[in-house]
């Protein structure tokens, strides 16, 4: 049985949030939540906030036990880039790229 959950639109670059979602795959989901309260970064708290949002799905809606669940897949994937320019010299601008993404968690039971 597998259950996901996913963030969209996350004002944050998904290469800042891959090496977080790096560290949980694979782990049990009480030991993911551990690590994911100690990682001092912004990206720690969001992600934290999607892996509690899996457990939830997985213990509501499949009536799952949460001892047996672990990750087996948490992805950040590139979502749309607002792009902003700011003025440069000449009277040219610049291109600024403020970056977000979706963070998709999964959870199995075996």
């Amino acid at each position: 049985m597998e259950v996901q959950a996913i963030t969209r639109n996350v004002r944050m670059s998904a290469q800042k949030v891959r090496e977080v979602v790096r560290q949980i795959q694979g782990l049990p989901v009480q030991e993911a939540a551990a690590v994911l309260a100690v990682v001092p970064r912004k990206s720690a708290r969001l992600v934290a906030k999607t892996l509690k949002s899996a457990m939830a799905n997985a213990e509501n809606n499949k009536n799952a036990k949460l001892e047996s669940l672990r990750v087996k897949e948490a992805v950040a994937g590139t979502a749309r880039t607002m792009k902003r320019f700011t003025p440069k010299a000449r009277g040219s601008a610049g291109p600024i790229l403020k970056r977000s993404c979706h963070i998709m968690i999964t959870l199995s039971d075996s």
